[in-house]
């Protein structure tokens, strides 16, 4: 059988539509896997479950978009296989756990202040001025508690100061980039929330994000930033599998940009 092309992570309509179009535009069989699948990584080929389950079959490029439970060693694998993944497998690999991302992420940005702390599970974190507590693996805009006095996590995490001003996300798609504010009911401000809008871009934070990009070798990631009442950018966090179905702008850009990176020849840079 030919190689396949495999789609991991995303979910109809997305599905049909990238296998439509890119059954127009090039021959080949294309394989969906929605939810994380079995895989072979053998002689430098990539192998991957049917649907069905039934067989292995030859992969030619992958692309990945989701987040699971259990991924980081598929992650590992895809990087181990070192074949055309968008994203970028070995960077998708470094960016997965949430906290050694960040640690990573405040090694290329500019704005990384302020100084971030850290406390293991159990360990009573003082009385001081509010703070915010993150922990877990998830991007999702879980697992995090302001607290203003003595807090003991029952789970390793970083304790950050507490930031006032506007939360905005720099999403970068390939070479496209966008600014959009976020917003909540309380505190916690997300892309989900119904009032989050489009905004000008800040040549400063496409800068950053770009740099932080190259960083971890990744042209598809959002930065998340708070910028204080004074205009002070602060990041808090890089995500590598960003939403890109809240807007139907980014929606269809995200298509654009996979059906062309699947559709280059010779293979194309991996991203």
């Amino acid at each position: 059988m030919a190689p396949v092309v495999l789609l991991i992570g995303l979910d109809p309509p997305e599905t049909d539509l990238l296998t439509a179009d890119l059954k127009s535009r090039r021959p080949g069989p294309v394989v969906c896997h929605p939810t994380l699948p079995r895989i072979l990584v053998r002689g430098g080929e990539l192998f991957v479950e049917s649907t069905s389950g039934a067989r292995l079959l030859p992969v030619e490029k992958v692309v990945y978009h989701g987040i699971f439970e259990d991924d980081h060693d598929t992650l590992a694998g895809l990087a181990l296989w070192g074949g055309p993944c968008l994203p970028n497998a070995a960077a998708m690999m470094d960016c997965r756990l949430k906290l050694p991302c960040l640690a990573r992420a405040l090694r290329y940005t500019a704005f990384g202040a302020p100084a971030r702390g850290f406390a293991s599970a159990g360990v009573a974190v003082p009385a001081g001025e509010p703070a915010v507590a993150k922990w877990g693996n998830w991007h999702c805009g879980e697992n995090k508690v302001r607290f203003d006095a003595i807090y003991t996590p029952t789970e390793n995490c970083v304790i950050e100061p507490f930031l006032n001003g506007e939360a905005v996300r720099v999403l970068q798609l390939g070479e496209r980039v966008w600014q959009i504010r976020l917003a909540g009911d309380d505190w916690l401000k997300s892309v989900h929330h119904a009032a989050a809008e489009f905004m000008p871009v800040d040549p400063r934070l496409e800068a950053d994000v770009r740099r932080v990009g190259a960083g971890f070798g990744l042209t598809v990631l959002a930065n998340d930033y708070i910028l204080s009442p004074d205009g002070t950018p602060h990041l808090l966090e890089t995500n590598h599998i960003p939403n890109v179905t809240r807007f139907p702008t980014i929606r269809e850009a995200y298509r654009t940009f996979v059906l062309d990176w699947l559709c280059a020849e010779p293979a194309g840079p991996k991203a």
